[in-house]
C-alpha cells in the first residue's frame, strides 16, 4: 500500500463560487442552488401534499475527502463526524447530502442524535449561525448513495461551511434527477 505525498486533481471535484456558474444555470435552478435559506423548507414547500422524510444513509466517524478537509480547514487524514442522508418526497429521493464536522468542534452539539430528522431543522434554529459562501458543481456526488444503482443521477451540487458556537460544519447537497422529473425542471 503506497502513500501519496501530494493530492491529484481527481481529489478535488470542481467546486466554483455559485455566482460564477450563474450563466450556465437556468432561472429555476438558480433559485434552488443559490438560495441561502433552508433547503428542507424549500423541499417541503415544493412537495405539495406528498410527505417529506429524511432517510439516514450513514453516520459516524470517517476520513473526509481531501477537498472536504480543505474546505473545513483541517489537516488531511484528520477524522471527522460524517452524516449522509437522502431528502425524500414520498419514496423519491430528491437530494442526497453529506455533512462533515471536525471532531474537535462537536463538543455538546449532539448532532449524532438527529436520526432521521433533517440537519436543517436544527441548523436554521441556531441564532448565531453564520453561513460561508456557496459553491456549486456539476460533478456527481462521490459518496455512496442507493440511487446510483437505480440509475438516478445528479444535476447540480452545492456546498457551504456553517459556523455555530465553535462548530464548523460542511454541508454538501446534490439535487437528483428524480427532483428534476417531479418538478419538471430544465436539465440545467
Amino acid at each position: 500500500m503506497s502513500r501519496r505525498s501530494v493530492w491529484s486533481a481527481d481529489d478535488f471535484p470542481c467546486w466554483r463560487p455559485v455566482k460564477a456558474l450563474r450563466p450556465a444555470m437556468s432561472a429555476p435552478w438558480w433559485q434552488w442552488v443559490a438560495s441561502t435559506d433552508s433547503l428542507t423548507a424549500r423541499i417541503v414547500a415544493a412537495s405539495g401534499h406528498r410527505p417529506f422524510h429524511v432517510r439516514l444513509l450513514r453516520q459516524g466517524v470517517a476520513l473526509p475527502e481531501p477537498h472536504e478537509a480543505q474546505a473545513l480547514g483541517i489537516a488531511a487524514r484528520r477524522y471527522a463526524w460524517r452524516r449522509e442522508v437522502a431528502l425524500c418526497v414520498g419514496e423519491s429521493p430528491w437530494v442526497v447530502a453529506r455533512s462533515l464536522a471536525p471532531l474537535a468542534s462537536l463538543k455538546g452539539q449532539c448532532l449524532d442524535r438527529l436520526g432521521e430528522r433533517s440537519l436543517g431543522s436544527w441548523l436554521f434554529r441556531q441564532p448565531d449561525l453564520v453561513r460561508g459562501p456557496l459553491y456549486a458543481t456539476r460533478h456527481a456526488p462521490r459518496f455512496a448513495y442507493p440511487t446510483r444503482e437505480a440509475g438516478i443521477g445528479s444535476c447540480w451540487g452545492r456546498r457551504s461551511v456553517f459556523q455555530h458556537a465553535g462548530l464548523s460544519l460542511l454541508v454538501q447537497e446534490y439535487f437528483l434527477s428524480t427532483m428534476v422529473d417531479d418538478l419538471a425542471l430544465p436539465s440545467r
